[in-house]
């Protein structure tokens, strides 16, 4: 889905109500409606791409995580980091981003 509606529009698009949204260098994005608004959804990133490295869920099946590396395509640069995300589920069932974050790293591959 981000290759073709753009990173953010993802996110938002399994977001929870209260979602927060971590960024580097800035205050952290509280709620839906609040992380729907920091970005230009025509203008949102379509050269990212993630890989899960470990996901765990609680005995309760309420809640859970995964974690891994992403990679951005810029223009003439590569970017690499990690990344967090924490799953709710919701009384239907549907599970949403609670929370999502993640840093900048080195090439992986050097």
């Amino acid at each position: 889905m981000a290759s073709t509606a753009g990173f953010n529009n993802s996110i938002l698009a399994y977001a929870d109500s209260g979602i927060v949204k971590l960024n580097d260098g800035q205050f952290p994005i509280i709620g839906k409606k609040a992380f729907a608004a920091s970005f230009d959804k025509d203008k949102d990133v379509k050269t990212i791409s993630w890989s899960p490295l470990h996901a765990e869920v609680a005995m309760s099946g309420e809640l859970g995580y995964s974690w891994g590396n992403w990679k951005f395509m810029a223009k003439d640069t590569v970017y690499y980091g990690n990344y967090f995300t924490v799953w709710k589920k919701q009384s239907d069932g549907n599970w949403k981003v609670a929370l999502d974050g993640g840093n900048n790293t080195p090439n992986p591959n050097n």
